[in-house]
């Protein structure tokens, strides 16, 4: 192999890694593995194995990692001697993956509507590939979590006949509970003489430890006049306690809040710590403004 290929072949692991997120359309934050391992042998003349066995286990210190969405998962591993590895599998277009045995597989990202399957690392990637895998078992939690994973796969480089052969074992704890947020707005609120503001309070609670931004509107119609205003304060939520928040929505226009009903839009956002995606409540609360 001259130098010139083995360099192509580089980038275009490179490539399959950067496409792979953006085509399969995978979470952003790989899953860290509890228990995993990732084994396969080639024959001779295999360009990706070298037609040598390869074994990583999370008891030897290997680091593995997950990532996908329903109809995709891809596999790292960072071996504890350097090493590092990326396993593809990808269902036709339009499914989900699941239990089965996928014939007829090429190149992920590139697979067309067919299935994708690639492995590559530590430098080399096949250009085209063909192959087959097949999952024994899988077993998923919300936003793509992945509680077990077995597999196993076959794959061609460049249409040759050597062949790469291996499997792959995941276990990991039951799949956390997403975080739920309750959002509560005090019906009492004040309408200040000093510069105008509303002020409205209320509560949050969360089902884990997280900092809640706290935003919303304020609208009130005096004689005829529109006044409205937004407001937005951050506060840290601990389980299992509410916490206080308070804020004040300074009028768009020169007629300051004053003392009686208005309408309170609030919006409570925070990122899943575990899933780290946005989770939002909305609530629309009437609140009476004293003079303060």
């Amino acid at each position: 192999m001259n130098g010139f290929r083995a360099t192509k072949r580089i980038v275009a692991v490179a490539v399959i890694a950067a496409a792979g997120l953006a085509l399969g359309g995978a979470p952003a934050h790989a899953q860290p593995v509890t228990t995993g391992s990732l084994a396969f042998d080639g024959d001779p003349g295999d360009y990706i194995s070298g037609g040598r066995p390869h074994s990583y286990n999370t008891d030897a210190n290997d680091r593995f990692s997950v990532v996908g969405n329903d109809g995709y998962l891809s596999v790292s591993v960072t071996g504890h001697d350097g090493a590092w590895w990326t396993l593809d599998l990808a269902a036709p277009s339009g499914q989900k993956l699941g239990v089965g045995r996928y014939l007829d597989a090429h190149r992920y990202p590139f697979q067309g509507s067919g299935p994708g399957l690639n492995i590559s690392g530590d430098g080399r990637g096949c250009n085209e590939l063909t192959g087959w895998f097949e999952v024994q078992k899988l077993v998923r939690g919300p936003n793509g979590y992945v509680e077990a994973l077995d597999a196993t796969y076959e794959q061609h480089c460049e249409g040759g006949e050597a062949a790469l052969r291996g499997d792959v074992h995941i276990v990991n704890p039951p799949a956390p509970k997403e975080l739920q947020l309750g959002l509560k707005v005090f019906t009492k609120g004040e309408a200040s003489s000093l510069n105008g503001k509303a002020i409205v309070s209320g509560t949050v609670d969360c089902t884990s430890a997280v900092r809640v931004t706290v935003s919303g509107t304020v609208t009130q119609v005096k004689k005829g006049v529109l006044i409205r205003g937004a407001y937005s304060t951050q506060v840290d939520c601990t389980t299992g306690t509410a916490a206080d928040w308070k804020a004040g929505a300074d009028p768009t226009g020169t007629t300051p809040f004053q003392k009686g009903k208005v309408e309170v839009v609030t919006t409570g956002t925070a990122e899943d710590p575990v899933y780290h995606k946005p989770v939002s409540v909305t609530t629309t609360t009437a609140v009476t403004l004293r003079k303060a």
